[in-house]
C-alpha cells in the first residue's frame, strides 16, 4: 500500500491504477459493492441538488450500490426516483431493491428502451448515467436513444471514458470514443468539461449538457 506522504512525486499515470484497484477491489456504499470513482460521485451529488431530478436513468447497475446511493440523493433532496436498468440483477442485494425510490428493469439498455421511457412523464427532468459495457457500438447507441428523454439544461453522463484515456483497460474504442461521435451528430448536447473541477475523472468528456 502507498501512502500519499511517500507518493507526492507520482506522476498522474501512476496513481490512476492505485485508484482503480481501489474501486474494484474495496468500494463500498453502505456495505454494497459500488463501482464508482467517489470524486465522480461527489459531482453527481452536486447536479442532484442543483437539478432535482424527477428519475435518474443508471444504466448499469452491477451489485447495486451506485444504485442506492443514487436514492438516498433523492431522499436527501426530497425528490425523484432511480430506475435501475442491466442485463442481469442478480448480484442486487434487498436493501436496494426494497428502497422505495427504486425500480428494475432487466434487459438489454437499447432493447429495454421503450419499457424505461414508458415510465417516465412527459414532463419529468430526467438524468441518465450510462455505465453498462463500455464498447463503442453500445455506448453510441444508448446515446442515441436515451439523449431523448433529456431536457434543456439536463446532463446525460457517460462513464468510464478513462478507457484507454488514462487507463489501459478495455475496451477500445470505447465511451470516450461514443462520445465524440455523438456530439459531432447532435449538436443539442455539448461537453461540459468544467464540471471535471478535480481534475482526476473517470467520465473524461463524459458530462453532456443539453443546450437545445
Amino acid at each position: 500500500m502507498k501512502f500519499m506522504e511517500d507518493s507526492l512525486d507520482l506522476p498522474l499515470r501512476q496513481v490512476l491504477p492505485i485508484i482503480q484497484q481501489r474501486i474494484i477491489e474495496h468500494t463500498t456504499y453502505f456495505g454494497v459493492t459500488a463501482l464508482k470513482n467517489p470524486l465522480d460521485f461527489w459531482i453527481y451529488q452536486e447536479l442532484i441538488h442543483r437539478l432535482k431530478p424527477d428519475v435518474i436513468v443508471e444504466i448499469g447497475n452491477y451489485c447495486g450500490g451506485g444504485t442506492l446511493a443514487l436514492a438516498h440523493l433523492c431522499d436527501l433532496v426530497g425528490k425523484g426516483r432511480v430506475i435501475g436498468v442491466d442485463l442481469d440483477h442478480s448480484r442486487i442485494p434487498e436493501i436496494v431493491r426494497s428502497h422505495p425510490r427504486i425500480s428494475l428493469v432487466t434487459g438489454d439498455a437499447y432493447a429495454s428502451f421503450d419499457k424505461v421511457a414508458g415510465g417516465i412523464g412527459a414532463g419529468e427532468q430526467v438524468l441518465v448515467i450510462e455505465d453498462s459495457s463500455h464498447t463503442i457500438e453500445n455506448t453510441l447507441n444508448v446515446l442515441r436513444a436515451y439523449s431523448a428523454l433529456i431536457k434543456p439544461g439536463g446532463y446525460f453522463i457517460v462513464e468510464d471514458g478513462i478507457c484507454h484515456h488514462g487507463l489501459d483497460i478495455d475496451p477500445y474504442p470505447g465511451p470516450y470514443e461514443a462520445i465524440g461521435a455523438f456530439t459531432a451528430e447532435n449538436s443539442a448536447f455539448v461537453i461540459d468539461r468544467s464540471i471535471e473541477n478535480f481534475l482526476i475523472t473517470w467520465n473524461p468528456k463524459g458530462f453532456l449538457r443539453r443546450i437545445a
